[in-house]
């Protein structure tokens, strides 16, 4: 059985923890988050880096939710793949019923995991092109962007690094924004059941 891994580097820590010692996966790439900020740019990479891998796996395992523009991306490609359910990265951690329900909790929550906190205030300048401006800080946008924000909170999905830098990090956001800082914890059902189907998926695939 060869599978491959497509993912948003979002997910690296997770998919690092469950994946560390499985053999099935042959093939594991994560892809910068940036990308997020062009949709149709993001679905066109993410087509021909999974049909680059035909004849190389069985299946593929595309480590991202519908995120704007994947709808319908299973049939668009030319290797039996499987990806997650849910509009974003917030909802496969959480699930909807959750993630609706920490929205009503505090409507302006920036939700913040593991890959979120590591990218921290400097991804998400990246990712919005915020220091493209010459002579403007860019807090200054990051600042107006997160006005009506109230509060940061970090999803501990279980994945633990040496020095507690996740935390630390989503902290820091926090802080810089002057947000209210909370946490929760979340399991990694979504991912387990992922891997589950895509190794299903790929075992038929290899008959």
């Amino acid at each position: 059985m060869r599978i491959g891994l497509i993912a948003c580097d979002i997910f690296e820590p997770e998919f690092e923890l469950l994946l560390k010692d499985d053999s099935d996966f042959v093939h594991k790439e994560y892809v910068e988050f940036a990308l997020h900020a062009y949709p149709d740019e993001m679905r066109e990479k993410l087509v021909e880096k999974v049909n680059a891998l035909k004849g190389q796996v069985d299946a593929v395992l595309l480590g991202y939710a519908v995120c704007q523009s994947l709808g319908g991306f299973t049939e668009a490609v030319d290797v039996p793949t499987v990806m997650f359910d849910g509009d974003d990265c917030i909802c496969v951690f959480l699930g909807s019923k959750e993630y609706t329900r920490e929205k009503k909790i505090c409507a302006g929550t920036w939700f913040s995991s593991p890959g979120w906190a590591r990218e921290g205030i400097p991804g998400l300048i990246k990712e919005l092109h915020l220091d493209s401006f010459e002579g403007v800080d860019p807090m200054v946008f990051m600042d107006m962007m997160f006005e009506s924000y109230e509060r940061c909170l970090y999803i501990d999905t279980g994945v633990k690094d040496e020095k507690g830098e996740y935390l630390a990090k989503s902290k820091d956001f926090a802080d810089q924004l002057k947000l209210k800082h909370d946490e929760r914890t979340c399991d990694l059902s979504a991912f387990e059941n992922a891997i589950k189907k895509v190794k299903e998926r790929a075992a038929s695939a290899s008959l």
